[in-house]
């Protein structure tokens, strides 16, 4: 089967397009004539003065009306957005050729001190009462393992932050949907699942039980964090060329 070079690319809870950070550079690099497209969830970035839709399903509504329908185009999806990427797949089959799902998690598969890790509550509870500059510190310390202190990098994100608020709203609105999402069947498409064994927000094991379960491509990395295109940009976007190059019939990693 001969596969177009067109990428659409989803973020997370909270998260914007920026935070893609050099992981697109990398993959541009692999796929040196991809269309790759970054796009943002309502409430998120460019959208932030849009309330955030209250389900998966709505997210993914709101971003198809961005893409073109004209090719069938490939996603690569990171936390929630890997949930999304998964709604898109099952009820616009048509649309979707194949997915990469990043650290994502899903309903009844895993248990739900697995899709959050039980250890985390505490600065969970702490980070509502924080002020949203101080957010951002929380949320780079949860999610990466190699940037946790670099300050450079917080002061960009916490002017992003200062750019594009997310509203309380919004941000209530995507952890629900987030925590509500489940999957009943097997997308018919080609699916590589890439999870961070040393992840500290979301059990590694989440994505290991869906690529069981649905017989899938699995790839693992040992030492990366939650934000796997921030701690290994360039291995995620080597493993994403190898596994378009390999025979997608294989479930090896597995």
């Amino acid at each position: 089967m001969k596969y177009s070079e067109h990428f659409v690319l989803i973020r997370g809870l909270l998260r914007e397009t920026r935070h893609w950070g050099g992981f697109t550079e990398y993959l541009q690099q692999q796929f040196p004539h991809a269309n790759i497209i970054m796009l943002d969830i309502p409430g998120n970035g460019r959208l932030h003065d849009v309330t955030s839709p209250k389900t998966i399903a709505g997210m993914t509504e709101a971003l198809r009306e961005k893409v073109s329908n004209n090719q069938p185009f490939r996603l690569i999806a990171l936390s929630m957005g890997g949930m999304i990427a998964i709604d898109w797949m099952m009820r616009y089959p048509d649309e979707v050729e194949a997915a990469v799902l990043i650290n994502t998690s899903a309903r009844p598969l895993s248990p739900f001190y697995h899709r959050l890790r039980w250890a985390i509550y505490p600065h969970v509870i702490k980070m509502i009462f924080r002020s949203s500059l101080q957010k951002e510190s929380d949320i780079l310390t949860l999610t990466s393992n190699r940037h946790s202190h670099n300050s450079k990098l917080l002061a960009t994100w916490q002017q992003w932050q200062q750019e594009n608020p997310v509203s309380t709203v919004s941000a209530r609105n995507q952890f629900l949907a987030a925590l509500k999402f489940s999957v009943t069947s097997k997308p018919k498409q080609p699916v590589l699942i890439v999870a961070s064994r040393a992840d500290r927000l979301v059990d590694y094991r989440c994505s290991l039980k869906l690529a069981q379960t649905w017989q899938t491509n699995y790839m693992q990395h040992d030492t990366a964090g939650h934000d796997l295109s921030l701690d290994e940009p360039e291995w995620l976007a080597n493993i994403i060329k190898q596994w378009f190059n390999s025979d997608f019939s294989s479930t090896a990693g597995i």
